[in-house]
């Protein structure tokens, strides 16, 4: 049976009170700082039941300015920047070395909640980029291994022989060298706090940074 993608739509709720709890938000306790509020609001989403909370949307543009975006996996945050990792080589890495901003944005509907931030990236020392790597699993370094990241791909089958390959000298080499894994660091300029409300009256706090530190405002939802 073919399906209506209006109807569908129509019939999809938005925070279901079945599994969704809508808290209460009081914008005049957040802290100074963004990173202690983005701290305790994941925390709370995997506490909530939120599977993925560390999952997030990662905008960039291409050097005709035209945006791209998809869903990877945050790998830190704090004073420093939020970081995320990938091959120089790939989609994203090249438009990072071209454009370097980026925008994040991470919703959790258990809660009703999104933070978005948004700022320039740099990469990290590579150092730092082998150390975030071998600190993840077998299979993340396997993957990395892969390499060959947003290029074309001939047939499934040769997809599944590099990655047997991979997996073959992830687990003999765990301390594999990926040259071209780079651990990106977001430093945020602007991160806003979005908590939904059952009657609309959603709240927005808006972090924008200074030379000294963090101004605060609220934005009509």
């Amino acid at each position: 049976m073919e399906t209506d993608l209006h109807e569908l739509l129509r019939s999809l709720r938005v925070w279901d009170p079945e599994v969704t709890e809508l808290p209460a938000f009081d914008p005049a306790s957040a802290p100074a700082d963004p990173l202690p509020l983005f701290t305790e609001w994941i925390a709370r989403a995997a506490a909530a039941g939120e599977r993925e909370p560390h999952t997030m949307a990662l905008a960039t543009a291409d050097e005709e300015g035209l945006p791209d975006v998809r869903i990877v996996m945050l790998h830190g945050a704090d004073a420093s920047g939020w970081t995320f990792g990938t091959h120089a080589h790939s989609h994203k890495g090249r438009q990072l070395a071209a454009l370097p901003h980026a925008a994040l944005a991470f919703y959790w509907p258990v809660l009703g909640r999104q933070v978005r931030v948004r700022g320039p990236v740099s990469a990290a020392p590579a150092e730092e980029a082998h150390a975030d790597l071998h600190a993840r699993s077998t299979g993340a370094l396997a993957a990395a291994l892969t390499g060959r990241q947003s290029e074309v791909l001939g047939s499934l089958g040769a997809l599944h022989r590099a990655s047997e390959d991979a997996w073959e000298r992830a687990r003999r080499e765990p301390d594999a060298e990926v040259p071209s894994w780079t651990l990106y660091r977001l430093r945020a300029e602007e991160v806003e706090f979005f908590q939904g409300d059952a009657r609309r009256r959603h709240v927005r706090l808006h972090y924008r940074r200074t030379g000294t530190g963090w101004d605060r405002t609220l934005l009509w939802p």
